[in-house]
């Protein structure tokens, strides 16, 4: 190591199934990684929650596994920044510092009834000239009237200032910087705009939606850039007096990472769910395709960049479907072994609509389908068909982005876990009839979150230095003809309509 001091920046990465820290140096190459899981918590049908005193102890034990693999103190780093799992809402006392209710996180169905209520006035668009987003169980703002509306004394003490909210940015944020001893209680744009509250043209809360839901104001963090500092960990704490100084909701911190800087780039993310962002530069285009509408980033004193998002819900997760609750997989890998040992998938297609469909069709009504079973199917096409998948639905909401940008996209940056699977990314380059490209680094979110950081305390000078970093490390190429991509949407999208108007009265 050298002389100098401060050679490296530190990410956090909150996400739906683990958190992770993550140590980069100056090139955006990967030093060391701690890593850590928390119980996914699945109190009923269609509830997903999860324990934010859990995470917060897995945070700081693995800033310190990642340390202390690299032989690094505090002093060796100059920035944290924080990425997170986004619309999963926390809701905590900020006298005691405890949550008054695990976290609901964005895959949880169980607010739809608020949902239909609120939708009796304006429909599911009601708010979305503001926001860019429809009513959906998927945004924060819907889980926290849940909590405020079904926890004893939650929404008393909320009246009286005495609770505080937050998608995990937050949660993680003010713990990080001391909790009740002085925490600072914040969020970024990205995070923001997927509460439901924030106005897309103000950057700020906005009073008549909070009424509406029943939301006090007094609970909300306060909307602060993508890339500042917010304050200094702890004293208490392993990094104690290192600036916090960036936080982007996962996907936007993706996009950083894949140095998407420009109108028009795009990438893909493939992880528990699917998330496509379209960089639509400074301009906010309102989607006529089922996209949101969403703040990409903002850096400092910057205009904020704006973005269009395909959100797909169940994408990895399928694959820990098959292995956790069917059995087909013991290891998450397998699939592509099983998928390979078939020409094709035996005119099997799987909807995973667990958690109703997201983007481009916004159905809560949708319930999961395995559609053209026969006799002569086998594991094996199960397999495939859980990774094509994934696939058909990207194409779907690329089918969307293209429409409403009137750009069509040339190619595909991609990152996230099942990108490793070679078999799933050559059938999407084939399905989507562009080329896709995964960069050297893949874990692309946790870097765009220590881009974000570096960047506020002067470790990087511009996004040029970063883009500079960005490098290529694989390209897929279509090779199927045009009349069997044709045949396999025309497939799926029968399958898709199948799922549809499942759950009812008497259905979860």
């Amino acid at each position: 190591m050298s002389e100098s001091k401060q050679q490296y920046v530190i990410a956090i990465d909150q996400g739906t199934t683990s958190s992770r820290a993550i140590v980069f140096d100056h090139d955006g190459k990967i030093v060391s990684v701690g890593q850590k899981e928390h119980e996914q918590i699945f109190p009923r049908a269609g509830w997903v929650e999860h324990d934010p005193m859990e995470i917060w102890t897995n945070v700081r034990e693995v800033v310190g596994t990642a340390l202390s693999k690299a032989s690094l103190t505090r002093h060796d780093i100059a920035a944290v920044g924080i990425t997170n799992q986004r619309e999963t809402a926390v809701v905590w006392d900020r006298n005691t510092g405890k949550p008054v209710y695990n976290a609901i996180v964005w895959q949880d169905t169980r607010t739809q009834p608020i949902v239909d209520e609120l939708a009796k006035d304006g429909g599911l668009e009601r708010f979305k000239a503001t926001v860019g987003l429809p009513l959906a169980t998927y945004f924060s703002g819907t889980k926290i009237k849940w909590i405020l509306d079904n926890v004893e004394g939650a929404r008393e003490k909320a009246e009286n200032g005495e609770l505080m909210f937050g998608n995990t940015d937050s949660w993680v944020t003010w713990n990080l910087t001391g909790g009740t001893d002085g925490g600072v209680h914040i969020t970024d744009v990205s995070n923001a705009s997927r509460t439901m509250f924030m106005d897309l043209d103000t950057l700020s809360w906005d009073q008549s939606i909070l009424d509406a839901f029943g939301v006090p104001a007094s609970m909300l963090p306060e909307i602060r850039s993508s890339s500042e500092i917010y304050g200094k960990v702890h004293g208490s704490q392993l990094l104690r007096e290192t600036p916090v100084a960036g936080i982007l909701g996962d996907q936007q911190a993706a996009t950083f990472g894949q140095a998407a800087f420009g109108i028009g780039d795009a990438k893909n993310t493939y992880g528990t769910g699917n998330f496509l962002i379209f960089n639509t530069g400074e301009e906010k285009v309102m989607s006529e395709n089922g996209l949101l509408t969403t703040v990409a980033y903002k850096i400092g004193d910057a205009a904020p960049i704006y973005a269009l998002e395909g959100s797909i819900a169940v994408t990895g997760s399928l694959v820990q479907w098959l292995r956790d609750n069917l059995g087909i997989i013991r290891s998450a890998p397998e699939i592509e072994q099983l998928a390979s040992a078939v020409e094709d998938n035996g005119g099997v297609y799987i909807v995973p609509a667990f958690s109703g469909l997201f983007a481009p069709h916004w159905r809560s009504d949708a319930r999961g389908a395995i559609v053209g079973l026969t006799r002569f199917v086998n594991k094996n096409h199960i397999a495939r068909a859980a990774l094509e998948a994934t696939a058909f639905q990207t194409r779907e909401v690329l089918d969307a982005v293209n429409a409403d940008s009137g750009v069509p996209l040339t190619e595909m940056r991609v990152d996230g876990g099942m990108v490793a699977n070679d078999a799933l990314m050559q059938f999407q380059a084939d399905i989507l009839g562009v080329d896709v490209v995964r960069p050297e680094v893949v874990e692309t979110t946790a870097l765009g979150a220590a881009y974000a950081a570096g960047l506020a305390v002067g470790f990087w000078n511009d996004t040029d230095e970063l883009a500079a970093n960005w490098n290529e490390g694989k390209r897929w190429t279509p090779n199927m003809e045009q009349s069997e991509r044709d045949r396999q949407m025309r497939l799926w999208n029968k399958a898709v309509t199948r799922t549809f108007d499942w759950v009812d009265e008497d259905v979860l």
